[in-house]
């Protein structure tokens, strides 16, 4: 049986500010991968690691018939709560809930580098209409160039420990390990966040390595943080680049 990953299991702890901090997509996301899977309103499409429901929130205003099948209940409250119980399953990437050939699309947002990632894509292909595609979203805040930027940078370097999203290999790597898919491919949405300390606060207290330290030293490294955010001449907002991962059943 799939089990998740030691510092996945921590964003049950930190849900709710997961849901305040991270980047939300835009319809221009939703717009793009759409068009590049040939999916319109009323196509069935799997949200799968849906988290609190960042992306999923925006395939349904799309008008996608979106399942989201997310394996941590804290998480599944906050997705529910935004989308409907009945959209929502309990499951994981490598066991996903779903009979074969019954998506047009699956889309993984921000949540591929937790996965099982060869059985995962097995799964993936299995639930898969033969003529549906798979999008593997990744979330790049951007203006990170500013003073107050390099503050934090130094603030959490050699703090982190290893983990997938960083030290693992790409996304196209596993695709392409896998067999059965199209080549990879990538394009890239650009667009904008409000910014405030407090947002800021709640980005990096979502960070699951960030969630895993002990209770004190947690807190005094967002202390640390809202010091340099507090301080520092903020804009307004801040860009956003959301990469869109693409690949096809072969």
């Amino acid at each position: 049986m799939a089990e998740l990953h030691p510092l996945a299991r921590q964003f049950s702890s930190v849900a709710e500010v997961y849901e305040r901090g991270r980047p939300d997509y835009p319809p221009a996301v939703v717009g793009a991968l759409a068009a590049e899977l040939d999916i319109v309103p009323g196509s069935r499409v799997l949200d799968l690691g849906a988290g609190t429901g960042k992306l999923t929130r925006a395939l349904v205003a799309f008008g996608l018939d979106v399942i989201a099948v997310e394996p941590q209940s804290a998480l599944r409250e906050v997705l529910a709560a935004g989308i409907g119980r009945e959209r929502v399953q309990d499951g994981m990437a490598e066991e996903i809930p779903l009979p074969d050939h019954s998506v047009a699309a699956v889309t993984v947002a921000d949540a591929f580098h937790w996965f099982d990632q060869s059985a995962a894509l097995a799964e993936i292909r299995r639930v898969l209409d033969p003529t549906g595609g798979l999008a593997v979203l990744a979330t790049l805040p951007g203006g990170f160039d500013a003073p107050w930027a390099s503050e934090l940078i130094t603030l959490l370097s050699d703090r982190r420990p290893e983990h997938p999203g960083f030290d693992g290999p790409d996304w196209t790597e596993a695709v392409r390990a896998a067999g059965g898919w199209s080549e990879p491919r990538e394009i890239e949405v650009i667009s904008s966040q409000p910014v405030s300390p407090d947002r800021l606060v709640d980005y990096l207290a979502s960070a699951s390595w960030i969630a895993a330290m002990p209770e004190e030293e947690r807190a005094e490294l967002l202390d640390q943080a809202r010091s340099v955010l507090t301080a520092a001449e903020l804009p307004s907002e801040l860009p956003v680049r959301v990469k869109i991962g693409l690949a096809r059943p072969a």
